[in-house]
């Protein structure tokens, strides 16, 4: 892979992200809707930032970032579910998509660390 851009967990995670913040564009609760795009956008951010740095430790470490970057938006998504921010059937579809995310980003990892 020459560029991060190349990383299909990079591209997964950056369109749940953009899906994450059109979802929540109209939002009144700032707070929640501040938390919840600042999560996704970090799993994406992350995986950029640790691949930049050529070094196959700071690139897992980076990685291990975005994995509970990818945990801390789930759990945000299951309250969005729960107080019913969004239309159920949309969370989760997201919902599934940070799952599979995850098992993506944690492969990378064990790649990195072997």
């Amino acid at each position: 892979m020459d560029a991060f851009e190349d990383l299909k967990v990079w591209k997964r995670s950056s369109r749940l992200c953009a899906e994450v913040y059109k979802a929540f564009k109209d939002s009144r609760d700032w707070g929640f809707k501040d938390q919840i795009t600042r999560s996704a956008l970090s799993v994406p951010s992350n995986i950029a930032e640790g691949y930049e740095r050529n070094s196959s430790k700071e690139y897992a470490r980076f990685l291990k970032i975005a994995k509970g970057s990818c945990g801390e938006l789930r759990t945000q998504l299951y309250i969005a579910k729960e107080l019913e921010l969004v239309e159920r059937k949309q969370l989760e579809s997201f919902l599934l998509e940070s799952v599979v995310i995850s098992k993506m980003l944690q492969s990378l990892i064990s790649k990195l660390i072997q």
